[in-house]
């Protein structure tokens, strides 16, 4: 039987974090995992499409409850999704009836921490901040400015330097006065394949309201614009305190719902609070595998 045959008939959890569509997959017990087509496969099947896949397999490190792989839409992986693994946190929380988990990602071990009926915290580590840790193609002397030297002309030349942060995936943020003006689709695109990211990047347009208070659209790398993205809130605030526009502390306002940042200046770490939301579970259908071959 091959792997698309076998992940047929499994059960698979359709969620949201402030909006950000997640699906669950749960194969711990198991060696199997998606291939990238089967994670499109998925994406396409009616009632099933999503932004990131959160894929649980049985952990490497003691003390963690999952390995979770993290798929966008288009097939490829991602580090780290914080809007999906609180969505982890949740079932995990709810299956052992306890109120903190630690899950292992490809950006590292994570800990969740339930704080309401659907609202947890996430520790999503300390941002890496130098130019070869985001990655960029080349030194730059200061990564809350890089010029991406856009053509004279180009209209995305007016938006002036990014910010850049990596935060398990790599960010670029750009502060404008006005999102209501911003293209955020067209322009999202364009940066995220810009030379300057060897590693592509999420791209997120900023609107400071507050010294607390920050708006936010986002193009995540490997999906396209999305309702919210936990990483690029966190990246969002990061940004924003390095260069004075926020507190270490704040709301990201998002399409879909509103994330709590901070980042924690004892340790560095930075600390997304947010909601989730159970939808519906569905069983996949072998069908929507034997379309994709």
């Amino acid at each position: 039987m091959s792997l698309r045959h076998s992940l047929a008939g499994r059960p698979i959890a359709r969620m949201n974090g402030a909006g950000n569509k997640i699906l669950v997959l749960d194969l711990r017990g198991s060696s199997l995992l998606p291939s990238p087509e089967d994670a499109r496969a998925i994406h396409q099947a009616q009632g099933l499409d999503y932004d990131q896949m959160m894929v649980l397999s049985d952990p490497n490190s003691r003390g963690t409850a999952a390995y979770v792989r993290i798929f966008n839409n288009d097939g490829t992986l991602a580090e780290a999704c914080g809007n999906g693994t609180r969505c982890v946190a949740d079932r995990l929380c709810r299956e052992l009836g306890v109120e903190r988990v630690d899950v292992e990602t490809e950006a590292g071990r994570i800990v969740c921490e339930r704080l309401d009926a659907s609202v947890y915290r996430v520790d999503m580590g300390a941002p890496k901040l130098a130019w070869e840790a985001i990655p960029l193609v080349r030194p730059v002397a200061d990564t809350r400015r890089v010029d991406l030297d856009w053509p004279e002309g180009d209209a995305l030349s007016a938006l002036g330097p990014a910010s850049v942060v990596n935060l398990g995936n790599p960010h670029a943020v750009f502060f404008v006065a006005d999102l209501a003006v911003v293209d955020a689709a067209a322009w999202g695109a364009r940066i995220e394949v810009h030379p300057m990211f060897t590693q592509k990047a999420n791209v997120t347009f900023a609107q400071i309201q507050a010294r607390d208070r920050v708006a936010a659209r986002v193009w995540e790398r490997g999906v396209g614009l999305t309702l919210a993205c936990g990483s690029a809130a966190c990246a969002t605030l990061v940004a924003a305190s390095r260069l004075n526009l926020m507190e270490r502390k704040g709301i990201v306002h998002l399409p879909g719902g509103e994330l709590v940042i901070e980042w924690r200046a004892a340790d560095d770490h930075v600390l997304m609070t947010g909601p989730v939301e159970f939808e519906v579970e569905r069983i996949l259908d072998g069908a929507l595998f034997e379309a994709a071959l």
